[in-house]
C-alpha cells in the first residue's frame, strides 16, 4: 500500500514547494531524491564517455550505462539486447518510421488510431506521404475503446504497419493489448504492430513475451527518471532485419570508402554520445518503482482516479468527462471540460493556487476534432498525491467558475 505523505518525503521538490498540488504526471512525473543522487553521483565520481575507454573512470561508466539497460530489460520482460535507448518515446517512433522506411510500398497501408499521440501519428502519416501508402485512422467509441470492427474491416494483405497506444493520454483508455494484436495477426499476419506504452510503463505491468506486439516504447521522465531518455523495444530478429537510424560514433564496427559495417543491436541504433548521465539514473528510478511495486503503485493510482471522478461529477453536474465511464478501464488521468470557462483559463487560475494540471489538445489534435473539442483539461495523479489533492483541486475549480461567471 502507498503513503502518499511518506512518498512526498522522497521528492525534493516538495521541500521547496510545500503546498504544492502536483497534478501533470501524465505530462511527466517528478523526480525522487535517489534518481537526482545517481546522476550526480556520475557527474562528480566517474564522468567518462562510455564504451571505449580503457580507463577505470570510463568502464565504471560504460558498466553503469548497460546495467540500465539490463535494469529496464527486466521490467517489460525482455532481453537486454532487445532494448534500444533514445531520447525518449517520440524519438523511438521516429526511429521505428524511418528504419521501417523500406519494407512500406505504395499501396500498402499503414493503421493508426484516432487516440494517438501525435508522437505515434505524425511519424506514420509522413511516412505514406513519402512511400504512397495508404494512411487510415482507425475511430474511437464513445467509451474510449478502439473500434475493433472497423479495425477487422480494415486490415488486408497491404496492412503493413499498426501503431496504437497502450493507454490514451487523453481519454485514460486502457486498450486490450493482447486481443487487439491476436485481430492483427488473424488478418494481417505481415503487419508490424508497434505500441506506444508511454503512460502504461509507470503504472501497468508490461510484459512483452505476452502482449504480442513488434516493438513497444515508452520515456524515463513519466517512469520518474530524468528527461531525454526514452527505451524502444522490440524482438531482435525485427531489430537485426533495420538499417540504423542516425549515423555516427560507437554503432559501427568498421567504415570504409567501399563500405561500413554496422554493430549489431542495439548498439547500432545509438551513434553518438548517449544522455548518459540520464541514461544511468534511470536505472534508480526503476529500482525505486520496484521496490514500490507496480501492482501497488497502480491501485493507488487507480483509486485516486475513482475519487477524483466521483467528485468531480458530485461536484459539477454539468461537468463533460472524456473516456471511459468505469474506473476499471480507465488510466490514471481525467480529461474533462466545464461550461463557461475554457480549460487555459481554469489551468492559468488553478496555477494561481499552486495547484498544477494540464490544458490544452495533449498533443492529439486528431481525437480533439473527432470529438469537436478544441482543448480539455485534465488531471493526472501518481504515488505523491492524495485524496487532499483532489480535494484541493475541486475547490480551485469551484472558485474558477465563480471567477469566470462574473
Amino acid at each position: 500500500m502507498i503513503d502518499s505523505q511518506k512518498m512526498r518525503g522522497d521528492f525534493p521538490v516538495f521541500a521547496h514547494h510545500p503546498d504544492l498540488v502536483y497534478l501533470d504526471s501524465a505530462a511527466t512525473a517528478l523526480k525522487p531524491r535517489v534518481v537526482i543522487e545517481k546522476e550526480c553521483e556520475y557527474m562528480e565520481t566517474y564522468p567518462a564517455n562510455i564504451s571505449r575507454g580503457l580507463y577505470p573512470l570510463s568502464e565504471r561508466a560504460t558498466a553503469e550505462y548497460e546495467m540500465t539497460r539490463s535494469a529496464a530489460a527486466q521490467w517489460i520482460g525482455a532481453e537486454s539486447n532487445e532494448i534500444v535507448f533514445t531520447k525518449g518515446t517520440t524519438e523511438s517512433l521516429n526511429l521505428l518510421a524511418y528504419a521501417l522506411e523500406g519494407s512500406i510500398a505504395k499501396g500498402d497501408a499503414i493503421l493508426v488510431t484516432a487516440m494517438d499521440h501525435h508522437a505515434n501519428f505524425l511519424p506514420w502519416q509522413a511516412l505514406a506521404k513519402r512511400t504512397g501508402a495508404t494512411f487510415r485512422i482507425i475511430p474511437i467509441l464513445e467509451s474510449g475503446d478502439i473500434d475493433l470492427e472497423v479495425l477487422a474491416a480494415s486490415l488486408d494483405a497491404n496492412t503493413k504497419i499498426f501503431a496504437f497506444p497502450s493507454v490514451s493520454n487523453v481519454l485514460g483508455s486502457v486498450t486490450t493489448v493482447r486481443a487487439i494484436a491476436d485481430i492483427v495477426r488473424a488478418r494481417a499476419p505481415q503487419a508490424r504492430i508497434i505500441l506506444d506504452a508511454a503512460q502504461a510503463a509507470s503504472h501497468i505491468p508490461i510484459d512483452v513475451q505476452t502482449l504480442g506486439v513488434d516493438f513497444l516504447a515508452f520515456s524515463a521522465h513519466k517512469c520518474f527518471g530524468p528527461t531525454g531518455v526514452g527505451v524502444l523495444w522490440g524482438k531482435y530478429s525485427l531489430l537485426e532485419s533495420l538499417s540504423p537510424f542516425q549515423y555516427g560514433g560507437d554503432m559501427v564496427e568498421s567504415a570504409r570508402a567501399e563500405g561500413s559495417l554496422f554493430k549489431k543491436p542495439p548498439h547500432r541504433f545509438e551513434a553518438g554520445t548517449p544522455n548518459i548521465s540520464g541514461i544511468i539514473a534511470f536505472r534508480a528510478a526503476i529500482e525505486y518503482m520496484q521496490a514500490l511495486g507496480i501492482e501497488n503503485i497502480h491501485a493507488h493510482a487507480s483509486s485516486l482516479t475513482q475519487y477524483a471522478l466521483t467528485k468531480l461529477r458530485s461536484s459539477f453536474p454539468d461537468i463533460y468527462i472524456l473516456g471511459p465511464n468505469e474506473n476499471k478501464n480507465r488510466g490514471s488521468l481525467i480529461s474533462f471540460t466545464l461550461p463557461g470557462i475554457h480549460p487555459h483559463d481554469l489551468a492559468a487560475s488553478l496555477a494561481e493556487e499552486n495547484i498544477c494540471i494540464r490544458a490544452g489538445s495533449h498533443c492529439a489534435h486528431p481525437l480533439h476534432h473527432a470529438l469537436d473539442i478544441p482543448a480539455t483539461a485534465r488531471m493526472s495523479f501518481s504515488i505523491y498525491n492524495s485524496e487532499k489533492d483532489v480535494d484541493c483541486a475541486i475547490e480551485g475549480v469551484e472558485k474558477a467558475r465563480k471567477i469566470y461567471a462574473l
